[in-house]
């Protein structure tokens, strides 16, 4: 089983029982986010582009708990450079085993910069994380593309993390697409209503993808799902 726990716009924590991880940790700043101390104490982070929204407080909360920040060799060496201490690069189609399980990055079709700044953060990426005996995908900021078939395809996915709110990344109509490529048992909308530009209403998607035969769930900030 996996614990499941969305803290705001992107960001999740995943706890399997032994080892947290942390996924685009927008904390500070973020209006919506919500997050206990006690839930800082993780031991790995992933990244999935360079953008302060989902860079956010990455590397603080790594020197702060000693975690270890996964991401592109960019944003990876970047970390570094900041003072991160463990750090782990990998690059699109590229996995590695980890004491959770293994993480492998997919493409995502987005931009990537360093935070706040305009320097170059990489490419953007989706996460295909196998943990608690689960295979979990978040696709990061993204727009639709084919070769979501093809990860559906190469994975049996239990639950896909996908953003919703249009603008900068897939609406509900193209998520449902998603979906229907990726072919998951559950799926959990991410990356709308933070701010007025995304927002939208994540219960159209719920019951849009019911036909599809997967389970929508939705995730106020700070709620938690227990996915076994």
């Amino acid at each position: 089983m996996v614990k499941v726990t969305f803290v705001g716009h992107a960001c999740f924590l995943l706890d399997n029982g032994a080892q947290k991880i942390l996924i685009d940790p927008f904390i500070t700043g973020n209006p919506v986010a919500k997050i206990s101390e006690a839930q800082k104490k993780i031991d790995f982070i992933l990244i999935s582009h360079g953008h302060g929204d989902h860079l956010g407080d990455a590397i603080g909360l790594a020197k702060k708990s000693d975690a270890m920040i996964i991401s592109n060799y960019e944003i990876a060496t970047y970390c570094g450079e900041q003072g991160v201490q463990k750090t782990h690069p990998l690059h699109i189609g590229g996995g590695h085993d980890f004491p959770f399980g293994s993480l492998k990055l997919t493409i995502a079709h987005h931009g990537s910069t360093l935070g706040n700044s305009n320097l170059y953060g990489g490419e953007p990426a989706g996460f295909i994380i196998r943990t608690g005996g689960k295979v979990i995908y978040h696709a990061g900021d993204t727009g639709l593309f084919l070769d979501m078939k093809l990860i559906g395809e190469l994975d049996k996915i239990d639950l896909a993390l996908l953003p919703i709110g249009g603008n900068f990344t897939m609406d509900i109509s193209d998520a449902v697409k998603a979906v229907e490529f990726l072919s998951p048992r559950k799926a959990i909308p991410m990356h709308y209503n933070t701010f007025d530009l995304i927002a939208c209403n994540p219960v159209k998607f719920v019951n849009r993808i019911k036909p599809l035969g997967a389970e929508g769930i939705v995730l106020k900030p700070g709620e938690s799902y227990d996915l076994s």
